[in-house]
């Protein structure tokens, strides 16, 4: 995983920051608090925290208003308490605090795990082919088909979540956030918000799901044969797996994707390269190996690239209206434009 200097405005105290950790593990070694940023995310801001051998990731909101209920650090650390015992590749929540005059927000720190993280680039020294590109897809499906079958009426989870009716509110509820991030008119809107009401499948079997689970949050060991880790569980709950599925497979770019999928929220995914599979695929390998009935996956698509335009619709906002000067925001809305007409004609192709 990439670190950078921290972004100007985006700075941590590291007294404060220190004097805290010294407080809450007081293993840590003497030293000086090294902090960097990783890179990548337009969401979460994510810091590498070092003292001496010593070594966490600290995760906080983003600067500025951000949308209700969202960013809910507490929740995220919780939730990763109770499957982090069952699923090793998620990361160890070691604290978490609400005190919002250590680093502005709260916040909560995890484990650091070692290893590659694969989005637009295979790291130097690997030879790409297709067997491996093949290989990792294959690894991506295993990982999702094993965290789909944990029972999680065995965890804490069936205090923090509630299955029933999942399709149902994630579809009136990422409507409404859209109503209130709108900036734009965008006439296949309404026709796909209307379609997503009116075809709400029916209600099946519930699973724990990451609901942002794709190659960029996902960490491999250094010949690439293993997932060591998965991140960003901020939007995981209980609900419907094929939920999981669909949003995977709206971030799992193909080679022949329109142009703005593959590039506007940076470089070409690695997963447009031969050898990976396509998401007809992904899904057919994810039925085999879980066994789901996937006979109805489209409507789940088409509601993930809903989805995905109104988290990008919600950033967009953010810059619109100020609250935040990234300029990687500035054309967003590009990208909203452009998932909206992809989510449109898997509709159509559907009906």
């Amino acid at each position: 995983m990439d670190t950078i200097p921290i972004r100007e405005g985006e700075e941590l105290d590291k007294n404060r920051l220190l004097a805290f950790l010294k407080k809450e593990r007081t293993h840590l070694p003497d030293g000086e608090l090294e902090v960097t940023q990783f890179s990548g995310g337009h969401s979460n801001l994510t810091y590498q925290l070092r003292i001496g051998e010593w070594e966490a990731v600290l995760r906080r909101p983003p600067l500025g208003p951000v949308a209700p209920k969202a960013h809910d650090m507490g929740r995220e650390y919780q939730f990763l308490k109770a499957v982090h015992p069952l699923f090793d590749v998620a990361p160890e929540p070691l604290l978490y605090s609400d005190d919002k005059e250590v680093v502005g927000a709260p916040f909560w720190v995890m484990e650091r795990k070692r290893g590659h993280v694969i989005d637009t680039h295979f790291p130097d020294g690997i030879q790409v082919t297709e067997s491996l590109c093949h290989q990792l897809s294959q690894t991506m499906v295993d990982q999702l088909v094993k965290l789909h079958s944990i029972d999680y009426t065995q965890t804490a989870l069936t205090e923090m979540t509630k299955p029933e009716g999942f399709m149902e509110r994630q579809v009136h509820g990422w409507i409404s956030r859209y109503a209130r991030a709108k900036t734009d008119e965008i006439k296949e809107a309404e026709p796909l918000m209307k379609w997503l009401v009116d075809h709400l499948p029916k209600e099946g079997e519930a699973s724990i799901i990451h609901y942002d689970y794709k190659m960029n949050n996902a960490m491999f060991n250094d010949d690439l044969s293993q997932m060591v880790g998965l991140f960003d569980w901020e939007m995981a709950t209980v609900g419907d797996p094929l939920a999981d599925l669909g949003v995977t497979l709206s971030y799992w770019i193909q080679a022949d994707d329109r142009e703005m999928l593959k590039t506007g929220l940076g470089k070409t995914p690695v997963t447009t390269q031969p050898g990976f599979f396509s998401r007809e695929e992904f899904i057919q390998q994810y039925s085999q190996k879980s066994g789901r009935d996937v006979s109805n996956i489209h409507y789940y698509v088409t509601f993930a690239y809903f989805k995905l335009a109104v988290i990008i619709q919600q950033i967009y906002y953010r810059y619109r209206k100020g609250q935040t000067t990234d300029a990687r925001f500035a054309h967003f809305d590009r990208m909203v434009h452009a998932l909206f007409l992809t989510g449109s004609e898997e509709m159509l192709m559907r009906r």
